[in-house]
């Protein structure tokens, strides 16, 4: 029996059945057979969420071979919807085009981003499902739908961000821009002045972000603006010594050194905070999103009405000051635009996003818990793919359009083949 682990080592399964379908065709022919067999079947990407979606004891799919463009036209792209960020920023490259956002982690399928509602930061940009113009889905009995935002709006803006709750995605056509570079600042400034200017700060830039090590005074800054000024990437020196041996193999082995001893944990990240160097580059916009990221974590993130981020945070800086046990990671701050997608967390609100992080076999359960608290009296909305402990009856009051969303739901899977006990928990 094949043991299924995800990225972070935080989940695993063992499923009866691991297939790796080569088109819809054979997508659809496995969600039969699974549905007469009574079996569930669930879908895994990368294994870059946090939480238990993708994990099934039954048959366990893998879309990696459905990774091709299927068709580009001006500004519209189709794609399979197996195809990892990275690969798809590269081939819109190629055509002179490009994702208008991205997170900062771009080794998902595009599937799984867009169904958790992944999201970089900008207060004028959406998360990446809010580029979804049309959708092609293998439903629970196995039959092929195609849902295009022109002829059926509603559907769309439901599936866009599904879950995994609703059918499987085969195929995704998405709204792109023409590509761009970005500008690129990162500075070290007073944590209490960026907190204090926050409106001013989500303001000041096309994309801007800020995170920072618990205990520590200082924000580390990004700011990324979009720039006809001739490209300056750094050098490939400086990248391998900023993005790998800085930020992932001296971190992880600090991190290393913390867990086994505690004590010197707030000296490791002080030492970190201190270090961090400034920079200044234009570079192609998907190169500037996206870092590489080789020291595993845990992640909770939440989107809370924007204007709450200061109280909001002001409140996890106390709790994190009150733990008994060292943070070794930093919390991180972004913000993104109001959308109209049924089950995103950018609902029909702009967002502010805190996320807080710990270091695998250290103790986190408290302190997620607690931030989790701290965030539902805001009507915090969980990422769908990081570690909280929401459930259906909680999360049907902080979505005004779930019982639409529900009901779609009971007419595309009625029997539930793509449940598990993440569904289970969060859709009810």
């Amino acid at each position: 029996m094949t043991t299924v682990r995800n990225w972070a080592r935080n989940q695993q399964c063992e499923p009866d059945a691991v297939e790796r379908p080569n088109d819809t065709a054979e997508v659809a022919a496995l969600v039969v057979a699974a549905a007469a067999s009574n079996r569930p079947v669930k879908v895994i990407g990368a294994g870059h969420s946090f939480t238990a979606a993708a994990m099934t004891d039954g048959v366990l799919v893998s879309l990696g071979r459905l990774g091709d463009v299927v068709d580009i036209s001006g500004d519209r792209v189709t794609v399979q919807a197996g195809i990892e960020l990275r690969d798809l920023s590269r081939l819109l490259d190629e055509h002179g085009l490009a994702m208008p956002n991205l997170g900062d982690i771009n080794v998902q399928s595009l599937a799984g981003a867009t169904a958790t509602a992944t999201h970089g930061t900008g207060r004028g940009l959406g998360n990446l499902a809010t580029t979804i113009e049309a959708i092609e889905l293998v439903d629970g009995r196995g039959e092929v739908h195609r849902f295009d935002v022109a002829a059926d709006p509603d559907a769309v803006r439901t599936l866009a961000v599904g879950v995994g709750g609703f059918g499987i995605v085969t195929e995704l056509t998405l709204r792109v821009v023409p590509a761009f570079d970005l500008h690129a600042k990162e500075t070290v400034e007073p944590l209490a002045d960026v907190v204090s200017g926050w409106d001013a700060f989500t303001r000041s830039a096309d994309h801007a972000e800020f995170f920072f090590f618990p205990g520590d005074d200082r924000a580390l800054v990004k700011r990324n603006d979009r720039t006809d000024e001739p490209a300056r990437p750094p050098s490939r020196l400086a990248y391998v010594r900023d993005k790998y041996l800085f930020e992932n193999v001296a971190f992880g082995l600090a991190c290393a050194v913390g867990r086994r001893w505690p004590s010197l944990a707030p000296r490791i990240t002080n030492a970190f905070a201190a270090s961090a160097s400034e920079r200044d580059l234009i570079d192609r916009s998907d190169r500037v999103f996206a870092s590489p990221r080789k020291v595993r974590f845990v992640e909770m993130e939440y989107g809370i009405p924007i204007d709450a981020v200061p109280e909001a945070l002001a409140r996890v800086q106390a709790l994190v000051a009150s733990l008994h046990h060292p943070v070794l990671l930093p919390i991180e701050v972004r913000c993104s635009a109001a959308d109209d997608l049924a089950l995103s967390t950018g609902y029909g609100r702009e967002s502010g996003w805190i996320a807080v992080h710990q270091y695998p076999g250290m103790p986190y359960e408290h302190y997620f818990d607690t931030v989790e608290q701290i965030m539902s009296d805001y009507d915090g909305r969980p990422h769908w793919g990081k570690l909280h402990g929401q459930t259906a009856d909680v999360l049907r009051e902080r979505y005004p359009r779930w019982d639409d969303a529900m009901a779609l739901r009971d007419r595309l899977d009625p029997d539930r083949t793509f449940r598990n006990a993440y569904l289970d928990r969060v859709f009810g």
